[in-house]
């Protein structure tokens, strides 16, 4: 297993629900802290420097530490745990997943339940099983028993799903890589810019709660105040039975997509004729996504103090908000290799001309 995918699967592998991304920020942490100078917010995000020219422009690269997750809310009697959703869960992938309850003695593994539809009537055999009828059975005998094996209400959960490398060799699956490719791809830019001149201040950052409400790019984008801002963060792969391209347009393994509107940020538009062309110039294909119903870090970053220009850049997966995920690594690769590019060109007096035109 290359450098690449080795960090991919600690990442993907770990632990790290809305509000509890603490391992995550660990692993992030290990491989930048040789290669920069970290600091960080109050609320837990992560921030990578790396200063190219002192007097240079801020650029962030932004993507989010948190995956999906669940948080227990109540041990039943009968040591049945009661749960509420961190960020946009799918009712229909719920049901059956295999969990892991990560409390303060170490995980317990679990998996969500509700009756099985052998005793279900036709009624309730042909409607979708809703959340809230689901809990996690842990193999706990009685709530003193969960007790006692350090469950607690305010404990997080998240779906168990290894990283498995697949049949093709150049698609991996696993859990969560909304957004920990995006945590990847921020790693892998800074520690290859150790030898790159770059005429500015890189900042690499991994946010934290992002999935319930663009949280950490708040706080982070106010403490680095950049001038040029990029999400990166995960497109909807549209190639796939049941999805025309006017639903998700980017497939797979066909280079990194620039999201040009999501529920929280239109794409700016200097900004994105620049990375169009550096795109073109460096012979990266770029593919074009629209996320209407979802917002990334990027609707944080712009709107901050008089305005950053921002574009959200990252590859294309099957299946996000899902259990298990796929992306192709060259889609990976490539969105590294972009954003080098990008960030040689990002001198004063392009950044002042982008600041200028809308």
């Amino acid at each position: 297993m290359d450098a690449m995918m080795q960090l991919l699967k600690e990442l993907t592998e770990a632990p790290g629900a809305s509000g509890y991304e603490g391992p995550v920020r660990t692993i992030m942490r290990h491989y930048l802290e040789s290669v920069s100078e970290i600091e960080s917010d109050n609320l837990g995000s992560i921030i990578a420097r790396r200063v190219g020219a002192p007097d240079g422009p801020r650029i962030a690269l932004a993507a989010h530490l948190d995956e999906i997750g669940l948080l227990v809310t109540r041990i039943t009697d009968d040591g049945f745990l009661k749960f509420q959703p961190l960020g946009g869960w799918w009712d229909h992938v719920l049901l059956g997943t295999r969990v892991e309850v990560v409390t303060r003695q170490g995980s317990i593994i679990g998996v969500i339940g509700a009756k099985p539809p052998h005793i279900l009537s036709n009624d309730e055999r042909n409607r979708l099983v809703d959340k809230k009828s689901m809990y996690i059975d842990i193999g706990a005998s009685s709530r003193d028993e969960a007790l006692a094996w350090g469950v607690r209400p305010g404990d997080s959960v998240v779906p168990v799903g290894p990283f498995l490398p697949m049949r093709n060799p150049d698609l991996f699956m696993a859990k969560a890589l909304d957004n920990r490719v995006g945590c990847a791809i921020v790693v892998e830019t800074i520690r290859r810019m150790v030898n790159e001149r770059h005429p500015n201040i890189v900042y690499g950052i991994g946010n934290v709660q992002e999935e319930v409400g663009l949280r950490g790019a708040a706080t982070t984008t106010h403490l680095v105040k950049p001038d040029i801002g990029f999400a990166i963060d995960t497109a909807i792969a549209g190639d796939m039975p049941g999805v025309s391209a006017d639903d998700a347009m980017s497939r797979l393994g066909q280079g990194p997509a620039i999201l040009l509107i999501d529920g929280s940020l239109i794409a700016h538009t200097a900004l994105r004729h620049l990375v169009i062309d550096v795109a073109t110039e460096a012979g990266i294909p770029l593919q074009f996504d629209l996320m209407p119903g979802g917002g990334t870090d990027g609707g944080r970053m712009h709107i901050f103090g008089s305005g950053v220009p921002t574009v959200v850049i990252g590859p294309p997966v099957r299946y996000i908000h899902s259990t298990s995920a796929i992306a192709h690594r060259r889609d990976v690769e490539q969105t590294v290799q972009l954003l080098l590019a990008l960030i040689r060109r990002l001198d004063g007096e392009t950044v002042r001309r982008l600041q200028k035109e809308a």
